[in-house]
């Protein structure tokens, strides 16, 4: 996993194809999210839209797993500390990025466990963006649906007296 090229596969690829919670039990145990996280640091835009899509996909791939049930808990991403970095590039100006992350937060966001870190994180504001700017309808009607079916995204909105 010390290679890039190898690593972009295996963060990538297999994810994308399936979403076996042993592969991101064993991504995060050797410091997969960490890494995708260190390798940001490069700026180059094309490793930045990698690390976004990797990123987007495992939140996917959590969400789908605990909606099925077979994944309990918070969030790996925001365990292992990705929340600031997607929170920062949400509205990036690259539209590869942007678009990965949108969803990456929108995947997130569905399980109420993470509401009060991605409120805390920044997240809400981004999802109200979303909700409201994003040009994919697909993404902006996903962040409503995910606004307004969330008791603690719901609370929030009403104490800032914000509209969806």
């Amino acid at each position: 996993m010390q290679d890039n090229v190898g690593f972009n596969t295996l963060i990538c690829t297999p994810v994308v194809i399936a979403c076996p919670d042993k592969l991101q039990t064993t991504l995060r145990g050797e410091g997969g999210i960490k890494a995708l996280l260190g390798m940001v640091r490069c700026g180059h835009p094309d490793v930045l839209a990698q690390v976004a899509r990797g990123i987007a996909n495992f939140a996917k791939c959590e969400s789908r797993a605990s909606s099925q049930g077979t994944k309990a808990g918070r969030s790996l991403l925001i365990d292992d500390g990705a929340l600031p970095w997607i929170v920062q590039n949400a509205n990036n100006e690259a539209s590869p990025i942007r678009r990965h992350i949108e969803l990456a937060l929108c995947h997130l966001a569905q399980h109420e466990v993470n509401a009060k870190d991605m409120i805390s994180g920044g997240a809400l504001w981004e999802l109200v963006r979303i909700s409201r700017d994003c040009s994919r309808e697909d993404i902006r009607t996903l962040a409503n649906r995910t606004l307004i079916s969330s008791p603690t995204f719901q609370a929030e909105l009403r104490r800032l007296r914000i509209e969806c």
